[in-house]
């Protein structure tokens, strides 16, 4: 049976709810939905872009504190209230997985405040040495 590690981010919301910011189980990492939540500051910036760069800066966290980093990030889901917002954030993702290139779904639903522009939840695997190479589907 794969171990299981449960990482926290310290958001009080977690307790109250029930859940991790990630598992980590076996070889894989699962990463909750991240918002633009800067839990420094404890502000929410009113912007799609600065959500976007301060959730992609959670996701990093939460990987860091599992082993792992953007480049492990194997499966990604956008969640946006406002499919229209999405174009704002391709810079952003460009940024951030322009190389890592991963599985995608971008879903438009309501979001837990409607001060939030943008959910995003990740699954990365670690790295296992190997000679990693582009498929072109056909």
């Amino acid at each position: 049976m794969a171990s299981r590690t449960l990482i926290s981010s310290g958001s009080p919301f977690e307790a109250k709810i029930g859940y991790s910011r990630a598992v980590v189980s076996g070889e894989f990492i699962f990463v909750s939905g991240c918002t633009g939540y800067d839990y420094k500051t404890s502000t929410l910036a009113p912007s799609i872009t600065a959500q976007t760069e301060q959730t992609f800066q959670n996701i990093a966290s939460a990987l860091a504190a599992a082993g792992a980093s953007m480049k492990d990030v194997v499966r990604v889901r956008y969640i946006l209230p406002d499919r229209n917002d999405f174009l704002e954030t391709w810079p952003i993702l460009q940024k951030w997985l322009g190389d890592v290139r991963p599985a995608a779904t971008m879903i438009q639903a309501g979001l837990m405040e409607e001060e939030m522009k943008i959910e995003v939840e990740v699954t990365a695997r670690r790295r296992v040495p190997s000679g990693g190479e582009e498929r072109v589907w056909s």
